[in-house]
C-alpha cells in the first residue's frame, strides 16, 4: 500500500516530524514507566486506527519484554486482570483524552482522581504530553495513509 503523502520526503512535513520527535524526548526521559508509555501509545493508536503506530509500538513493547497476553488485552483493558491500577488510570486518561469530542465532560473526575492517586506531577505532565503527542502522530500517519506492517523494532 502506497501512502497518499510521504511525510518524510516533503520538506515541511519532515521538519515538523523532526520537531515532534525532539519534543517527545522529554517524555522518554521522564519517570513515567516505559511500559506505561507503550500501553498509552498502543491504546491511542487502536482508537485512532493508526496501523503504522500500532505496528511500531506493539513491536517495540514486545521487544522490550511486554507479554503477548498484555499486548492482546490492551483493547479490553477494563475487562482484564493483567494491568496494574496505575496502568489502568493511564489507559482511562488515554481513552478520554483521545476521545475528547465524545463527551461533554472530556476527562471525568473519577479518571482524574485515579491519575492523581498513582502519578506525581512530573509523571502526569509526561502522561498528558504523551497522549497529545501520540494523537498527533496517529493523525499525521492516518491522514497521509501510512500503513503498518514493515516496522522493525528500534528502526526509528
Amino acid at each position: 500500500m502506497e501512502p497518499r503523502f510521504n511525510l518524510y520526503a516533503n520538506d515541511v512535513a519532515a521538519k515538523f516530524n523532526k520537531r515532534l520527535v525532539t519534543a517527545a524526548r522529554v517524555i522518554d526521559e521522564s519517570s513515567l514507566p516505559k511500559a506505561t508509555q507503550e500501553l498509552v501509545k498502543i491504546r491511542s493508536s487502536q482508537i485512532n486506527g493508526c496501523g503504522m503506530c500500532l505496528d511500531m509500538h506493539t513491536k517495540d513493547a514486545a521487544h522490550a519484554g511486554e507479554t503477548p497476553v498484555r499486548l492482546a488485552m490492551i483493547a479490553a483493558w477494563r475487562e482484564s486482570t493483567v494491568f496494574t491500577d496505575p496502568e489502568r488510570a493511564a489507559l482511562a486518561l488515554t481513552e478520554e483524552g483521545t476521545r475528547l469530542a465524545d463527551t461533554s465532560t472530556a476527562i471525568s473526575d473519577d479518571t482524574w482522581a485515579q491519575v492523581r492517586k498513582h502519578y506525581d506531577d512530573d509523571q502526569i505532565g509526561a502522561l498528558i504530553s504523551l497522549i497529545a503527542t501520540i494523537n498527533a502522530w496517529n493523525r499525521l500517519n492516518v491522514l497521509a495513509g501510512m500503513a503498518g506492517g514493515s516496522y522493525t523494532p528500534g528502526q526509528w
